[in-house]
C-alpha cells in the first residue's frame, strides 16, 4: 500500500502520537518513513541566501530528529530524517515529492495551539501544494 511515509514533526507533545501510528502503519505496509522538520527562525529562512550557519535551534533540532530516528529503528522500521528550513507547508510538500514518499501523516489536535507543522492551516495547504494524501491522526496528548 504504502512505501514511504514522510512525518512532519514539531520536537513537541503531539509528535508521539503521529510516531506511533506511523510505525504501526509502516510495519504493516512494509513502509519506510522520513522524518521531517522544518526550522523556520530567520537564520532557517535566511540560510542559503545569506551563507549563514546553521543556528543552535536547528542543531537542536538535527539532534532531536536523530533521536527519533534511532527511535524507529530500535522498534524495527525502517527510517531517515530530513531537517528542512523555510515555510513549513511548502517544505514539506517538496520533501515529499523529492523523497519518494507517498503519504503524508502528521499529528492535529483540531485547534491552533501547537506548532506550525500541525495546524490545520499547514494541513489544508498542504492539500493544495501536493497531490500525495495527507493523513491527520489526532494527537492524544499535548
Amino acid at each position: 500500500m504504502y512505501r514511504r511515509i514522510l512525518v512532519p514533526v514539531e520536537n513537541g507533545p503531539a509528535d508521539e502520537t503521529i510516531l506511533t501510528h506511523v510505525a504501526r502503519l509502516a510495519k504493516l505496509c512494509g513502509a519506510e518513513v522520513v522524518v521531517i522538520h522544518v526550522a523556520d527562525g530567520w537564520v532557517a529562512r535566511n540560510i542559503e541566501q545569506l551563507n549563514l550557519r546553521e543556528s543552535e535551534e536547528m542543531k537542536e533540532d538535527r539532534a532531536y530528529l536523530e533521536r527519533v530516528v534511532a527511535g524507529l529503528r530500535g522498534g524495527g522500521v525502517k527510517a531517515e530524517a530530513v531537517l528542512a528550513a523555510g515555510d513549513p507547508a511548502k517544505e514539506i510538500g517538496a520533501a515529499a515529492e523529492r523523497e519518494g514518499c507517498d503519504l503524508i501523516a502528521l499529528a492535529t489536535h483540531g485547534h491552533r495551539l501547537l506548532g506550525d507543522v500541525v495546524r490545520g492551516s499547514t494541513a489544508t495547504a498542504l492539500r493544495h501544494l501536493t497531490k500525495i494524501p495527507v493523513l491527520m491522526v489526532r494527537a492524544e496528548k499535548l
